[in-house]
């Protein structure tokens, strides 16, 4: 970095800004604030080329990155990792994550401490309650905590389902009302009937698909169809299943759909069955009252066999037409690729709404398998990854037999 320059000039040759005062030659507030946010991003490495010296909350802040990130000569070479200097304590550890809890906002707190469980091997610790009461809760968190379940001891366990169900809660709190709404509102819809009585003929729609049978001459409409709301809310009316891959790979997913589950389990016009896969297959259903529950009784790592969990969930469908089948998965197959594929064709056939859903996160489409992908498309199950904003959109389209609002990747 170059700190000498006198300033910048915009295509015109107009001056934006001064690096240094035009009088005292001195730098600029502008100029110091640049040098000291590179300062903090380069890590003060005698290379970096800022000449900028940190104190108070800054110095503070630079420890706390340095800490985590590292620093020092040579630490930019290629292949060469940097340096951490956290340790493995319990209490210096503790008491990283209380500083940067003081110096960044959530959103960064929680990306730092996913990097220092993946760069520094920390998840051994967070098998003590302590360090658990310490972080930042968040959704890559729970996935962490739910892979060490197994390993976990019995003094942590407690610690560890408070975490998960604050996270589980503030999810609730985000995703269950407009999903409600927008489904209660699918529901609704996809119960009209054609044969109403006449107290639940649907007139705005009943006019609409009658439009051609106009009668000018007697200025009224001759309907030949009568468009009616159907009573969706005294009898179950869909049935959905909810098939989730549970591999390592699929933690924030896993924790999302249970979350839906949970949601659309409270729906009485929804008959909800959730799903878990690895190599074996686990009916959580009559766990949905808790989503918390359901997340401590899966099993995150191992292999995948979509097949076999297809299997299972095409044994449970009787009503096809009124179903719809959500597989969120990575599409990785473990087992036997055309069976899996024939299972999919024929639960389409028989009237089944399949949506294959590549993760259900806020992060994009993970690595996934694209042969997979492009089979299940021209099956009429376009893959895709969705977001927990989408879903609601998503499920709603499937409930209706519309088609499904993929977003646009492009």
């Amino acid at each position: 970095m170059t700190t000498g320059t006198t300033g910048t000039r915009t295509g015109t040759g107009t001056r934006t800004d001064r690096d240094t005062d035009s009088d005292t030659g001195t730098p600029t507030d502008a100029t110091q604030e640049r040098l000291r946010r590179w300062r903090l991003v380069l890590g003060g490495d005698s290379a970096d080329g800022t000449g900028c010296a940190l104190s108070g909350q800054d110095a503070a802040m630079d420890g706390a990155l340095g800490a985590l990130y590292g620093r020092g000569e040579g630490q930019a070479k290629a292949g060469r990792d940097r340096s951490a200097g956290l340790g493995a304590s319990a209490p210096s550890v503790a008491r990283w994550l209380g500083d940067i809890r003081t110096y960044f906002p959530s959103s960064v707190v929680q990306v730092m401490q996913r990097d220092a469980i993946d760069r520094l091997g920390l998840s051994a610790l967070l098998l003590e309650p302590e360090m658990l009461e310490a972080v930042e809760a968040d959704v890559h968190l729970v996935g962490t905590l739910l892979s060490l379940n197994k390993a976990m001891p019995e003094t942590t366990k407690e610690t560890a389902r408070a975490v998960v169900r604050k996270v589980v809660q503030d999810l609730e709190k985000r995703l269950a009302t407009r999903t409600r709404a927008t489904l209660a509102g699918a529901l609704d819809r996809s119960a009209r009937i054609n044969r109403p009585r006449h107290h639940d003929i649907d007139w705005n729609r009943t006019i609409a698909a009658n439009l051609k049978h106009y009668l000018p001459e007697y200025r009224t409409i001759v309907p030949e169809r009568l468009i009616g709301y159907g009573r969706a809310s005294q009898s179950v009316k869909k049935e959905v299943v909810l098939c989730i891959d549970q591999s390592g790979s699929m933690a924030a997913s896993v924790v999302y759909a249970s979350v839906f589950g949970a949601v659309l389990a409270s729906m009485r016009s929804i008959n909800t069955r959730l799903v878990v896969f690895d190599t074996a297959v686990v009916d959580l259903t009559d766990q949905l009252d808790d989503p918390v529950d359901v997340l401590f009784g899966t099993q995150l790592g191992g292999g995948t066999d979509i097949n076999r969990a297809l299997a299972y969930c095409q044994s449970q469908i009787t009503r096809p037409a009124e179903t719809v089948v959500v597989l969120i998965s990575d599409l990785y197959e473990g087992g036997i690729r055309d069976e899996m594929l024939k299972r999919v064709a024929a639960m389409k056939a028989s009237g089944v709404q399949f949506v294959a859903l590549l993760a259900l996160s806020d992060e994009g489409a993970p690595a996934y398998d694209r042969e997979h992908a492009a089979a299940l498309a021209a099956l009429g199950a376009p893959a895709f990854a969705c977001t927990p904003d989408l879903f609601p959109e998503v499920m709603a389209a499937a409930i209706e037999k519309r088609p499904i609002p993929v977003p646009d990747t492009a």
